[in-house]
């Protein structure tokens, strides 16, 4: 690591986040999560596991949803999108690594509606490092920061788990 990277408590961010999806979780045990690939479905499997949601994790597989797929292409180690829970009705956790611009939030809601109508979607992140270009909130956050333009966060895993700024 050189001296213009900085690394982050992953597992302080993550207890700080599952602590802000506690009340959420209890107020709705019937709620189906759902993460983004990768990070935020490396984040997903994590809060799943510890709040013993009853419904299948989903994935997320937002590549053709994105609106800068035509300059970046496909991620070759993504897999395809994968929900088994009916969303229709439901509230539905969209679990996400780094909440910037907003643009993944607007692709990841564009195929979550692909599979039905949820009652609500509430959005879950890491980290949330500010200007956004779309307006989207995250309801519950593991780690707030502001970070100038040109810097980069990134959560590698997913073991361990280790998030870096770049």
């Amino acid at each position: 690591m050189n001296d213009t990277s900085q690394c982050f408590d992953v597992d302080a961010a993550l207890a700080a986040l599952e602590a802000q999806l506690a009340p959420l979780v209890a107020a709705d045990p019937d709620a189906v999560m759902v993460g983004v690939e990768t990070g935020g479905a490396w984040i997903a499997e994590r809060l799943h596991a510890r709040f013993g949601l009853t419904a299948p994790l989903g994935t997320l597989n937002i590549s053709f949803y994105r609106d800068d797929f035509s300059t970046i292409g496909l991620h070759p180690s993504v897999g395809p999108s994968r929900i088994e829970a009916d969303i229709d009705g439901r509230t539905v956790i969209l679990v996400d690594d780094v909440l910037y611009t907003g643009r993944t939030v607007r692709a990841a809601l564009n195929e979550l509606f692909d599979y039905g109508r949820p009652a609500a979607v509430k959005l879950a992140v890491l980290v949330d490092r500010g200007a956004r270009e779309l307006p989207f909130a995250a309801d519950a956050t593991g780690l707030q920061i502001d970070i100038e333009r040109g810097r980069q966060i990134k959560l590698t895993g997913p073991e361990p788990l280790r998030l870096e700024m770049r």
